[in-house]
């Protein structure tokens, strides 16, 4: 029995798995994706203020100055996903409808995630700090960078979001930063229960998770794909996703990261943003219907959090056990 329980499913794992089960059979929609859409917003503002709360404030300072890590985090995001996207260029239209291709190339130059980078750092053991000014600052240089690089790559001209801007100031870093000014007061509590922080990043993943996959189901994405397609882009989001975490982690040890900014790096730098990338597309492709183009970014965010998940865990555990023998 002690061997079957250490082969026992992670939780987060499972619980992201059934989520995506329950969005293909009771989608939420209507009435009830809008509540709990503002309960997705609210937990991830409510993360943040654990955040900003339980670290030191010197520790957040020590996050900024670490502009190697930033701009290797930025130049993974908008640099290396990109090239990696143009050689797909030639299964059009064999392989890949037009709009799939499309689609592939705005997964590839969307900012990096926010929330679940930073939830997966935490799990993980990493530098928190980092992973927070490194998502946030993909998130507001995509506002620009996004519609720049669709212009290039693309020919698609896109203005700049300023509702993205004030989203991530006012849901992520005004909560942050709230915490830090509380952090006096409130900080030893909130580090004397870990498991509060994690509990909460764990609900606020899976119910992104489920909310995503339910708006996928509801706008009829899959009925606007054949089997053949489908199948030619879930290997190839499988297959940049694997790339990228590879390349990652060997950016990281040929840079001579630590380990808590190899876990930042690693987590930051292989995510793409559905949140942004959703209002961006509908800017940036205005006046086109963009089921197929938001297919490629909905199935990397999809498998990304699961994949993640499992690293993350994976860390922990390594940490754990090199924490025990030490």
């Amino acid at each position: 029995m002690k061997k079957l329980l250490r082969f026992r499913p992670d939780v987060l794992i499972t619980a992201l798995i059934a989520a995506a089960i329950i969005a293909t059979f009771l989608p939420a929609s209507g009435r009830a994706a809008e509540w709990l859409n503002i309960f997705t917003q609210g937990s991830v503002a409510f993360i943040f203020f654990l955040h900003g709360a339980r670290l030191l404030p010197r520790v957040v300072m020590n996050g900024f100055a670490n502009w190697r890590l930033h701009l290797t985090i930025l130049a993974c995001s908008f640099v290396l996903f990109p090239l990696l996207a143009l050689p797909l260029r030639g299964l059009v239209p064999e392989w890949l409808p037009s709009d799939l291709y499309v689609g592939f190339v705005f997964l590839c130059i969307l900012p990096s995630t926010i929330q679940s980078s930073i939830s997966f750092t935490s799990i993980a053991g990493g530098n928190v700090p980092a992973a927070v000014c490194a998502a946030s600052a993909s998130n507001m240089l995509g506002v620009v960078a996004t519609p720049a690089l669709a212009m290039i790559i693309l020919g698609k001209q896109g203005g700049i979001n300023a509702h993205a801007i004030e989203s991530i100031m006012m849901q992520l870093l005004a909560p942050f930063a709230l915490g830090q000014v509380l952090q006096r007061w409130i900080g030893n509590a909130i580090r004397s229960q870990p498991k509060l922080v994690g509990f909460a990043e764990r609900i606020s993943i899976v119910a992104v998770a489920y909310l995503a996959f339910s708006n996928a189901i509801v706008g009829g994405v899959w009925k606007q794909v054949d089997a053949n397609n489908l199948v030619v882009m879930l290997l190839l989001v499988v297959i940049l996703l694997a790339f990228v975490l590879v390349a990652t982690h060997l950016i990281s040890r040929l840079l001579g990261f630590n380990r808590e900014n190899e876990i930042a790096l690693v987590f930051c730098g292989s995510k793409k943003s559905m949140g942004s990338g959703l209002p961006m597309a509908n800017i940036i492709f205005a006046g086109q219907t963009i089921g197929l183009i938001v297919l490629p970014m909905m199935i990397y965010h999809q498998i990304q959090l699961i994949v993640c998940a499992i690293l993350a865990r994976a860390f922990a555990t390594e940490s754990a056990n090199k924490g025990i023998s030490g």
